[in-house]
């Protein structure tokens, strides 16, 4: 059995696949939602808004994505942890303060957090995986 922060991501071909796998759903989850194109663990979460999409395709009542300002980043990234750790568990593994001081958030810590979202939603249901 796959142990690890995503487990249901783990497939054969090792961290480069599930790290492909981990991009493509949140590409697909955030298809749609203004002023974010997933394409990086990086450039990509920068203005807090790839978050905020990606929380607000879990839990569409908990906030006005519209209403939010790309450049505001340091309401969003608050707004997608808070919304993270109360709605979905997800343990608080990034600082809003850290991601506004880097131009460009950390790959390696986005990607750790994005596993960690994954397994809490894995966990409540709301993500489906396949039974192998």
């Amino acid at each position: 059995a796959a142990k690890g922060p995503a487990p249901h991501l783990r497939r054969a071909g090792g961290t480069a696949t599930v790290k492909a796998m981990l991009l493509e759903w949140c590409r697909a989850r955030t298809r749609g939602y203004q002023h974010v194109d997933v394409q990086n663990f990086s450039g990509s979460w920068g203005s807090g808004l790839a978050f905020c999409a990606l929380l607000h395709s879990f839990f569409p009542d908990a906030f006005d994505y519209s209403s939010l300002d790309p450049s505001a980043r340091r309401h969003n990234f608050t707004l997608a942890f808070d919304t993270a750790e109360a709605r979905a568990g997800c343990a608080p593994l990034l600082e809003v303060e850290d991601m506004v001081r880097l131009p460009v958030p950390d790959a390696k810590c986005v990607y750790t957090y994005l596993q960690e979202l994954y397994r809490c939603l894995v966990a409540m249901g709301l993500v489906k995986t396949k039974k192998r």
